[in-house]
């Protein structure tokens, strides 16, 4: 074979028939995921639900419904925080075309045209979308709504703390310390005289206080890795079960634990009375609900006893408690420290801290959503319901396929294209280890035996 060499020129435009360009390898992922859909009727049910957003007869035809949806999803798959990287990575990819059903000479949808069809379709469209994913899970017994886990973690805000401005007379936090400087006895204070300010004063920056000018839903708060920004507070149930995700809600981030759970529980209830009206082995309401201990609190605990909710809360070491004028807090109290004590307990925290934590890591760090590029929690919401559904159609994906993303279906591929070899490399080993074990006691009485265990070991 010759050695080929690039050329530098650059062919001119021509036609090109479509049969004679050379196919790629496609994604296998992909297609199964299309037949999947399709077999369930996805495209029909969204455009059902989405006609009543668009006009009858006049206007151009936009986009289909399962188009923006597919790409939503692909956001999850490809791991795309943005959707300008989703929209570019759709006009670039043969997969992707072929799975939003385009062809080469159709030109796919803009970032832009994401966000006017997500402007335009209300809370509860994505809401059923992801409802509907959530019965095709039941069809295949991956949702039972026994068992519900909680858990919340925090999304960083698209918003600056440099364009944070005061609640009471929309002052820049620049102007804020300005005022302080003139009112310190610096007449015309620099830049340089504002920095040393503000690193020697005692600073306390408060919600009360203080709030974005882009997004007002954006708070204050402690991120995990101990950095402080604005950020938003997302918060998700999940089935222990299956590890299906039941819930999402995004919540402002100071808001605490104690107080959000009361919505998101609304949630799952009506999530789960949508779901088992189609499919009867879901439960309409769960029976336990396992949460850490920042959900532990007198009212919670009476609220989910008095809902006929068995709570496993881990609870926080108080000290010695005053019960006085409170005995159903109590006895609610007290019932959940013996739960959490039994053997069944201890399992389900075990399996929270499993399949709590592993939802945020497939959403917010493979699924690039730790960091929003939306303002305003009823744009992020709708945004993440579909995130998580994607999240909830990878775990259908993982029953049928093996695996719930095309990432995952390659290393897999990879994985069993080398089976054979390690697979004969380990029974080899096993083989010589027990030789070895059978020759060694002939050995030391044959000292002139041909069998020698070194041999054997190598």
């Amino acid at each position: 074979m010759a050695l080929g060499a690039r050329s530098e020129q650059r062919q001119t435009p021509m036609w090109v028939a479509t049969e004679k360009i050379a196919p790629g390898p496609g994604s296998p992922f992909y297609q199964q995921l299309n037949a999947i859909l399709a077999e369930a009727g996805f495209d029909r049910f969204v455009e059902a639900i989405c006609a009543r957003f668009y006009a009858q007869r006049s206007g151009r035809p936009g986009i289909p419904s399962g188009v923006y949806f597919r790409m939503l999803m692909i956001g999850y798959l490809e791991g795309l925080d943005s959707e300008r990287g989703i929209a570019w990575r759709c006009a670039d990819s043969l997969t992707l075309r072929e799975f939003l059903g385009y062809e080469l000479t159709q030109r796919t949808p803009d970032h832009s045209t994401l966000s006017v069809i997500r402007h335009r379709l209300d809370m509860e469209t994505h809401q059923e979308v992801f409802t509907w994913i959530l019965e095709r899970l039941a069809e295949h017994g991956l949702l039972t709504g026994k068992t519900i886990g909680i858990d919340a973690t925090t999304l960083e805000a698209n918003a600056a703390m440099r364009s944070l401005v005061r609640r009471d007379d929309r002052r820049s936090y620049e102007a804020f310390l300005t005022d302080l400087a003139k009112a310190s006895g610096i007449p015309t204070p620099t830049r340089q005289d504002l920095a040393k300010l503000d690193r020697k004063r005692k600073k306390k920056v408060s919600n009360d206080d203080w709030t974005n000018r882009h997004d007002p839903d954006a708070k204050i708060t402690k991120m995990k890795d101990g950095r402080t920004h604005l950020a938003h507070k997302a918060e998700h149930a999940v089935d222990l079960e299956t590890g299906a995700t039941v819930a999402v809600t995004v919540q402002p981030a100071d808001r605490g634990d104690t107080t959000s759970i009361g919505e998101t529980l609304c949630e799952v209830m009506e999530t789960l009375c949508e779901v088992a009206a189609e499919v009867e082995r879901v439960r309409e309401m769960p029976e336990e609900v396992v949460a850490d201990k920042g959900y532990h609190s007198n009212d919670v605990m009476r609220d989910l006893a008095t809902m006929e909710i068995r709570s496993y809360a881990s609870e926080p070491d108080r000290g010695r408690r005053n019960w006085t004028g409170k005995p159903r807090e109590r006895d609610a109290v007290y019932a959940n420290r013996r739960r959490i004590r039994g053997a069944r307990g201890r399992r389900l925290l075990r399996k929270r801290g499993e399949l709590l934590e592993r939802p945020f890591a497939h959403c917010y760090e493979t699924g690039g959503m730790r960091r929003t590029h939306l303002r305003g929690h009823e744009k992020i919401l709708k945004r993440l319901l579909i995130h998580a559904g994607a999240g909830n159609v990878a775990l259908l994906m993982r029953r049928l396929l093996g695996a719930g993303t095309p990432r995952a279906l390659r290393d897999l591929g990879r994985r069993l294209g080398t089976m054979p070899h390690a697979l004969t490399e380990h029974v080899a080993a096993l083989a010589g280890q027990w030789m070895l074990r059978l020759v060694r006691p002939l050995a030391r009485t044959h000292a002139a035996s041909t069998y020698v265990p070194t041999r054997l070991a190598a």
